[in-house]
């Protein structure tokens, strides 16, 4: 048998294969990314069994443990692990501590003829590690900040860079009104664990610093980590450029054809649904930004948007969206970003267009 591990840089850089047999709902509160949950106890086992344990004492817990999860309950749970550990023979299990649960699911495993290893520490013990490196990293690494008006292409830099920290992407929010995806958000454990996880790559991968997008505290419903964002305040700023009509373009191509696309591939077999509730997720974005973008540019905004929408619904083209993100970006974008660069003059070092912006950072990184 291969021996358990605590080589939990190896676990995360390597992207082993892991089994987490923690009960769903601890699973869904927090796990590392391409991690499978199959439970030694569902939810409700694990309840009674901690009230067990409350009142009567872990011996108590355990058996009633042994008589929730036994017999055909039992057989279905080791054909799943077994199932597991076939596909992913250089894998491991874990639970929450790496301690009754996980060696029980060996001990189980074991005696249907399948030796697999544990994580030494379980989960509790690879978060730690997590939120270590993500504060190591940021700490030991300089950071540099890509900044620049709406639609340049910022995202697009952070993923041409292989020591970037993608806060967007690991948050799966654009960072603005418009910015949620058809599909939610991850929760804030998740962000975090895989924003570590990256920051432990670029950091094993020798980069001299780390490059993050400009962003808020909040990035949608995830928050950046604060002592990250603190040192984000303090970064220098790279700043894109870009020609307005390219940023209309990317824009157009962000917000309406890739969200289009997004709602339709969740409601493949009714059109129609997609596309009601791609034009509930454009027209309720326009009604966030309502207060500080003023009731009337906001309403001729909308009967932009509503037109744009009745030609694509008709059509197909999505031409017509370019009039309102034209407006939204001269009424309320750039007139936010011009007031929020004024206080960041002193710390932009490199201004440029996307090409230009990339090969500085690359060779910034190099140093």
């Amino acid at each position: 048998m291969r021996a358990n591990t605590d080589d939990f840089r190896r676990l995360f850089l390597q992207s082993v294969p892991m089994m987490d047999v923690r009960a769903p709902v601890e699973f869904s509160k927090g796990a590392f990314p391409g991690v499978v949950n199959q439970p030694l106890m569902i939810d409700t086992e694990r309840q009674q069994v901690g009230t067990c344990y409350k009142h009567s004492g872990q011996d108590a817990a355990i058996a009633l443990g042994h008589k929730l999860v036994h017999g055909e309950i039992k057989e279905q749970r080791i054909a799943a692990w077994s199932a597991f550990a076939a596909a992913n023979p250089e894998g491991y299990l874990y639970c929450f501590r790496g301690g009754l649960r996980s060696q029980l699911v060996q001990q189980w495993l074991a005696e249907a003829g399948i030796e697999y290893p544990r994580v030494v520490g379980g989960y509790k013990a690879m978060r730690r590690f997590l939120i270590d490196s993500l504060e190591k990293a940021v700490h030991d690494l300089p950071l540099n900040i890509v900044a620049g008006l709406t639609g340049t292409g910022k995202t697009e830099v952070i993923a041409a860079l292989g020591n970037s920290l993608d806060l967007e992407g690991h948050a799966h929010h654009r960072g603005s009104s418009f910015g949620r995806h058809a599909t939610p958000q991850p929760n804030q454990v998740d962000f975090e664990n895989a924003l570590a996880i990256e920051a432990l790559d670029a950091t094993e991968k020798g980069f001299a610093d780390l490059v993050l997008e400009d962003e808020g505290r909040m990035v949608g419903s995830c928050t950046v980590p604060l002592e990250l964002f603190r040192l984000m305040q303090q970064a220098p700023l790279i700043w894109l450029e870009d020609s307005f009509v390219n940023r209309v373009t990317r824009i157009l191509g962000d917000y309406v054809v890739d969200m289009h696309a997004e709602f339709s591939a969740l409601h493949p077999e009714n059109p129609e649904t997609a596309f009601d509730l791609f034009a509930e997720h454009l027209t309720g974005g326009l009604l966030r930004i309502r207060k500080r973008l003023g009731g009337e540019k906001q309403q001729a905004l909308l009967a932009c948007m509503e037109y744009a929408l009745a030609e694509q619904r008709r059509s197909g083209d999505v031409d017509a969206h370019r009039d309102w993100i034209a407006g939204l970006l001269t009424d309320y974008y750039d007139p936010m970003y011009a007031y929020q660069r004024s206080g960041k003059d002193e710390r932009v070092v490199f201004s440029g267009e996307q090409q230009a912006v990339v090969e500085y950072l690359e060779e910034r990184s190099r140093r």
